[in-house]
């Protein structure tokens, strides 16, 4: 079962309040591109999210939102999802083996599109997410607008998405839900000689049944010698006890990433193992007691770095205790050692504690909303050292 959907009232807030911070930093024009795995700014802005083909988002400091996809059926599709009425097919975000159409498309360039969202010609255009920005466009976008400044803009974008509003707090919470719910069904499954990529597939299962339309991320089970990778995948390599095994899930409901990680053994935990365990159980408390309203990000990430100190710890780790999250599974404002901004009531993180020896790795992560009075907990099941 699914929630409905989110007014087309909550898009309008975002855009205007998105034209408010262009407004204030003298941007003229923001424009964003979107894939099917980073899809976070065009479902954030209009509801929609692309596959097979792409999207661009642009949004003028006056004026009216519109969203540009690729061919046809995007084009029909975008129409269907999108909460914005301004729709136009641009040729270059078409799939990298499109068909040759058989009706007539009425296709734009960047030059007519800008005209016809624009009131006049933009001088300064942030671009948002600048590292994925395909050449392509860019070079079509310089020539429709020569003469305009290109200035990285995903800052302005994070900072209309950092707080979130009370529409979106049912679909966050339903997602965590989700992805613990999945995590307990996984943990209740496993046994030794079931191979990686089944156990996975049991927490795919149970969060699309759930209600979750997809994973924000590939989720994974790996055990043995590949839990010391930060990123891995499912292998066909069975499950054996007395091994670390590390579960990686997170489920993705209407356009929110829930996210839940933890290490284990069927058995005993191996001993170097279980004191990364205790450590990254320390910290993860730490995070938790200290991550709250009016706090400088920075001084977290101090008293983090000093609890793996204390144990030798300290290049055990790859980044700091926490990062926001939303849209994707990773949406800035990283708990860091240089982050100067301000946790407020509203934001979303995942504590996220990760640590490796080069033999043994594991994570601890749990999804965490900040609220007026301290935080609430969205995950939380079994936060301890697992031994079944």
């Amino acid at each position: 079962m699914r929630l409905n959907p989110l007014p087309s009232s909550e898009y309008d807030d975002r855009v205007a309040r998105l034209q408010k911070e262009l407004n204030k930093n003298g941007i003229d024009l923001f424009i964003s591109y979107s894939s099917e795995c980073e899809s976070a700014s065009s479902r954030y802005l209009t509801g929609f999210w692309p596959f097979f083909d792409f999207a661009v988002v642009i949004v003028p400091a006056e004026g009216k939102a519109a969203l540009l996809t690729g061919g046809p059926e995007s084009y029909e599709f975008a129409k269907e999802f999108s909460s914005v009425p301004l729709i136009f097919i641009n040729p270059l975000l078409v799939e990298t083996c499109a068909p040759e159409w058989v009706p007539k498309v009425d296709e734009m360039n960047f030059s007519e599109i800008i005209s016809k969202v624009c009131k006049k010609n933009p001088k300064k255009i942030g671009i948002g997410n600048w590292n994925i920005f395909p050449y392509v466009l860019f070079k079509e976008l310089n020539k429709a607008v020569p003469d305009a400044q290109f200035s990285r803009a995903d800052n302005l974008l994070l900072n209309v998405q950092k707080i979130k509003s009370k529409d979106e707090i049912p679909y966050i919470i339903e997602a965590y839900h989700i992805s613990e719910e999945a995590m307990k069904t996984a943990l209740n499954a496993v046994k030794p000689g079931m191979k990686e990529w089944e156990v996975e597939a049991i927490a795919r299962t149970k969060m699309l049944s759930m209600g979750a339309e997809g994973m924000p991320y590939p989720s994974w089970v790996c055990s043995g010698d590949h839990t010391r990778l930060s990123l891995c995948r499912s292998t066909d390599k069975p499950i054996e006890k007395n091994e670390l095994i590390q579960f990686t899930f997170g489920a993705k409901y209407m356009g929110y990433c829930g996210n839940m990680c933890r290490p284990f053994s069927i058995g005993k935990v191996p001993k170097s193992a279980k004191a990364l365990m205790e450590v990254a159980l320390e910290a993860f408390q730490y995070a938790l007691d200290n991550i709250k309203p009016g706090i400088i990000a920075s001084s977290i990430f101090d008293g983090y770095y000093k609890i793996l100190s204390n144990y030798g710890y300290e290049n055990f780790t790859l980044y700091g205790p926490a990062h926001g999250t939303g849209h994707s599974e990773v949406e800035g404002f990283w708990l860091a050692e240089n982050a100067d901004f301000i946790i407020e009531p509203g934001m979303l993180f995942n504590i996220d504690i990760w640590l490796s020896d080069g033999i043994n790795g594991l994570r601890y992560e749990d999804g965490i909303l900040i609220t007026d009075k301290g935080i609430k907990e969205l995950t939380s099941y079994k936060r301890e050292i697992i031994e079944l």
